[in-house]
């Protein structure tokens, strides 16, 4: 038998191939390597707060370890939140406004909420000159944490408290041309400085919900607060003509089995566009509604942020409502007047009453004005952020004039007749299967000519808007201008 001989030449264009198919694939883990490597360290330099936040990560500790966690300050420079020890010498966090800014400012103990959460990047860390940390050092003290000024005002914040007294709710104050949070109150509230003993029975009060941020968490069919929408989706469908709207209020409207009536069944009579939104005439705005396109509907809806994302850094819950071309006229109706499945956070609609007044650009709310260290530099600032224009300034003027006009001769009359001027929109909004039970909205700003702050207000349960939420709103607006 012949023995097989195998091609010297063949030979080696095998080993050839093989030894480039091994480089090949080298190369390409040794660049997916070095791509990896370089993500995490770009991630790691770009992303430090999230990754110090982490609740598992050790650092935290590390850092709280060496450092004194920082004191909180309002824009007016009060102490909201500071770092003290007690009689045995253990560190302690208090709050010296106790429930006052429960939310807003939250607690750092079982997690963080608020500010406390926010912040706590700044709050762990030292940024102390060097010649304090060595003097530190031979103490073998701790560092101090670095200081957060927060935008918030205390005064106002103690007026929209007490004005809210014993209902449940939200209030919202903010400036709408740059997007500071000034106020901020929940009810009920609690004493952050007691959250760890009370932990368990704050936990477990699922009824109360006293440590859900309703301003910016708590879910509310917006009633008739929501019409501002609806009247800007039948002004961009009928830009011409919409002045000459007109409705024969007979105090109630029906398609198929269901009916929509005006609040306590009130008679508007003959309404143009202006006065159905001044008298918040829902049998008017259901027949706006019916007239409009639902998929431009949804688009607007979809550029005013509902079902969507916020620009905000505080925890919040997405705005819902399900409006699309298959939304039938029954759901059509309720979706006009802010019933039927729409909720809505006060915080959301704040925001688009921001942009209202800012001629229809939508700050980026925020509630951190800047960091310091303990000899008073500035490490960090925040500055007013745009983010986006959500309606055009044509539009933005049309609904200030109309929200104008519910002071002047509508649903919000209380604010009308004084030393400044001011615009807004009320809401009676109903819920649960008891008829009649509403929830009382407000929201608006003031001046009218050039806007300095905005309000949103919510009462749970406590009827109309008009007669409940706009006096809580007159006694802010009065606060404001006397500062």
């Amino acid at each position: 038998m012949k023995k097989s001989m195998s091609n010297p030449k063949e030979n080696r264009k095998t080993k050839n191939k093989t030894r480039r198919h091994i480089m090949t694939v080298t190369w390409l883990f040794t660049i997916l390597f070095v791509g990896m490597i370089g993500y995490i360290t770009y991630y790691s330099m770009t992303h430090q707060q999230e990754l110090i936040n982490n609740s598992y990560n050790g650092r935290q500790q590390i850092l709280l370890a060496k450092n004194r966690r920082g004191t909180i300050y309002s824009a007016d420079g009060d102490v909201l939140a500071r770092t003290v020890e007690n009689e045995s010498g253990e560190e302690i966090r208090e709050y010296p406004y106790g429930n006052l800014f429960s939310h807003v400012v939250g607690y750092a103990v079982n997690g963080r909420m608020g500010v406390e959460a926010q912040a706590n990047y700044y709050l762990i860390n030292s940024n102390a000159p060097l010649s304090e940390k060595a003097s530190l050092d031979v103490n073998e003290a701790k560092y101090p944490g670095d200081d957060v000024y927060t935008t918030l005002n205390v005064n106002l914040q103690q007026v929209a408290s007490k004005a809210l007294g014993v209902y449940r709710g939200a209030i919202v104050v903010t400036e709408p041309s740059t997007g500071k949070i000034l106020a901020m109150v929940s009810k009920p509230d609690f004493d952050p400085g007691t959250v760890e003993q009370s932990w368990d029975e704050l936990r477990e009060d699922s009824e109360k919900g006293v440590l859900l941020n309703r301003a910016t968490q708590g879910l509310y069919p917006p009633g008739s607060t929501f019409k501002i929408i609806t009247a800007l989706e039948y002004i961009r469908e009928n830009p011409k003509t919409y002045n000459n709207y007109s409705y024969n209020c007979t105090g109630a409207i029906t398609r198929g089995e269901d009916r929509i009536q005006c609040y306590h069944g009130t008679v508007h009579g003959q309404v143009n566009f202006s006065r159905s939104f001044a008298k918040s005439c829902n049998t008017s705005f259901a027949n706006m509604g019916l007239s409009l396109d639902r998929d431009q509907f949804e688009d607007t809806l979809n550029t005013l942020l509902f079902n969507s994302e916020l620009p905000l850094s505080i925890n919040y819950s997405q705005s819902r409502i399900d409006v699309n071309a298959d939304t039938s006229d029954s759901d059509m109706m309720q979706a006009s007047i802010g019933q039927g499945t729409t909720a809505m956070t006060p915080m959301h609609l704040n925001m688009i009453t921001c942009a209202i007044a800012n001629q229809g650009t939508l700050m980026k709310p925020y509630v951190v004005d800047h960091v310091e260290n303990s000899a008073g530099n500035v490490i960090k600032s925040f500055n007013p952020v745009t983010y986006r224009k959500i309606m055009t300034e044509e539009e933005a003027a049309i609904l200030k004039d109309l929200m104008a006009d519910v002071v002047t001769e509508g649903t919000a009359s209380k604010l009308n007749g004084l030393s400044y001027t001011a615009a807004g929109k009320t809401g009676s909004a109903e819920y649960g299967t008891v008829k009649g039970d509403s929830h009382a909205w407000f929201t608006g700003f003031a001046p009218v000519e050039e806007p300095e702050i905005a309000v949103t207000i919510i009462i749970e349960g406590a009827g109309a808007g008009g007669d409940y939420a706009v006096p809580i709103a007159k006694r802010i607006f009065d606060a404001y201008f006397e500062e």
